[in-house]
């Protein structure tokens, strides 16, 4: 049994002509896909640097990025990835 991805957070880089409200809209009407959050983080001339945070019950990433890149964006670094039954968040340690 493989295990699904259950929450994925990029750090990404869109144009400015590309609005959050369709992205948001594609990347929700992915299979495995039930949830979709997007923060504008930096503005620059022309492109945004945007966290993309998504939320399902078996997300795959390959088709996620390949739909921002088709859409002009780019993926800098996945953030965080959760995979498993169900999500869980960070737990805080001595270190935080």
């Amino acid at each position: 049994m493989i295990g699904k991805i259950r929450r994925v957070v990029l750090d990404t880089l869109k144009p400015l002509e590309l609005s959050i409200v369709d992205l948001a809209r594609d990347l929700s009407e992915l299979d495995g896909v039930q949830a979709v959050n997007i923060s504008i983080v930096e503005i620059d001339h022309k492109v945004e640097n945007a966290k993309i945070t998504i939320e399902g019950d078996d997300i795959n990433t390959k088709i996620v990025i390949k739909l921002i890149e088709d859409q002009g964006g780019s993926v800098h670094s996945m953030d965080e990835v959760v995979a498993g039954k169900m999500i869980i968040d960070d737990a805080a340690t001595l270190q935080d």
